[in-house]
């Protein structure tokens, strides 16, 4: 819901009544991930996606039913070998979306939840979109980090029992503290061995990180393109007279300090975890590293990478060695950085590099999609 928020809040703070279909659950070549959205606002307006196209005219239809009568609704979408070009997904996957009627009073914490989204502050929110009893369809939780209150206002709410609630609070705050979205599944009562009640858990979680060590062109080009792709990119590098804003204005912030020591109060901070991806641009060996020491010896991080040639590569190595580091510590570094493009700019190595980050995130090939077989959409590692 997150890139549909801000229209949805227009309406919701005009006091009107929007259709919303989400994709909860996606199975096979399902071309939109689970929490992509649609509105029908009350004009008959329709802004986002959940298909890319397929069936988002069935949905739409849906949608205005819902706001209609009130009730919520659950349907599934997929292709059909007798019709292939009727509702479904001709590419072969099947999406199930929960089509629901949002407003001031079918939704009052939404105002709250779109603010801290806008804050940064991690929120997520549990929606029944299954259940024996008709009466819990549609029913939610607003979860937040233990310790955060909610806000002022933000009335009580309850799946149907506490046992539900409970079980659905804990495990809702473990997928926002991992950053993920995910429908999960329980006994009618909140039993975590049983079956008949799905909660569709949407977790905004502030962006991932992304850190570039080393103000020159070729990070210039990396924070743009990090940017683009949804990270909070940070370029840090010791060196006052290249580390400018006006040098990287896609970046969010721009640091002068050793990167390594930026890297170990991010650290101490708490400001790094399992999504931060590091790329080390600086190839200078009294740069990188000092800071791949801290880097590599994170258990949690994303990705780490770290630029130069081979040769260059080579020394690193041994340099990173003798300062003590393991073999298993050094694998977990990616270097020389990116796919093998042949990248020869600083675009086109950024694009590499992102390449390279989107495919260890979801356990892609790098290849040729008409050169290999199977699923084109994979769902990220096991």
């Amino acid at each position: 819901m997150r890139d549909v928020l801000d229209e949805l809040m227009g309406w919701w703070r005009a006091g009107e009544t929007v259709g919303v279909g989400t994709v909860v659950a996606t199975f096979r070549s399902a071309p939109r991930p689970a929490g992509a959205s649609m509105l029908v606002g009350p004009g008959g307006e329709a802004v986002g996606s959940v298909s890319g196209g397929c069936v988002e005219g069935a949905v739409y239809e849906l949608s205005q039913e819902v706001v209609g009568d009130g009730t919520p609704v659950l349907q599934r979408y997929g292709v059909s070998d007798d019709d292939a070009f009727a509702v479904g997904l001709t590419c072969g996957g099947i999406l199930d979306v929960f089509v629901e009627p949002i407003s001031q009073e079918t939704f009052p914490e939404l105002g709250a939840i779109a603010d801290d989204v806008a804050a940064g502050r991690p929120v997520a929110v549990a929606t029944v979109i299954e259940h024996p009893d008709p009466a819990w369809l549609g029913r939610r939780l607003v979860v937040r980090p233990e310790d955060t209150e909610a806000p002022d206002g933000d009335p009580p709410r309850s799946l149907g029992s506490p046992r539900a609630d409970g079980a659905v609070t804990d495990d809702a705050r473990g997928l926002l503290a991992a950053g993920r979205t995910e429908t999960l599944t329980y006994g009618p009562d909140g039993e975590r061995r049983g079956e008949g009640m799905r909660v569709f858990v949407s977790a905004f979680a502030p962006r991932p990180r992304m850190l570039v060590f080393g103000a020159i062109d070729f990070a210039a080009a990396v924070a743009h393109v990090g940017s683009f792709l949804g990270y909070r990119v940070t370029v840090c590098d010791a060196r006052p007279v290249f580390a400018t804003h006006s040098r990287f204005p896609a970046a969010d912030e721009v640091v002068v300090e050793w990167p390594h020591r930026y890297l170990e109060a991010e650290v101490g901070a708490g400001r790094v975890d399992a999504r931060t991806v590091v790329c080390v641009l600086t190839h200078d060996p009294k740069f990188d590293v000092p800071v791949l020491q801290v880097a590599l010896r994170l258990d949690d991080v994303a990705y780490v990478g770290a630029m130069g040639s081979r040769r260059t590569h080579e020394d690193r190595l041994e340099r990173l060695r003798e300062a003590g580091l393991t073999d298993t510590e050094l694998a977990r570094l990616s270097s020389p950085i990116g796919l093998d493009l042949g990248a020869r700019t600083p675009e086109e190595t950024a694009v590499s590099i992102a390449a390279e980050i989107v495919a260890l995130q979801w356990g892609g090939r790098g290849s040729r999609l008409q050169d290999v077989g199977g699923p084109i959409h994979h769902h990220g590692m096991a």
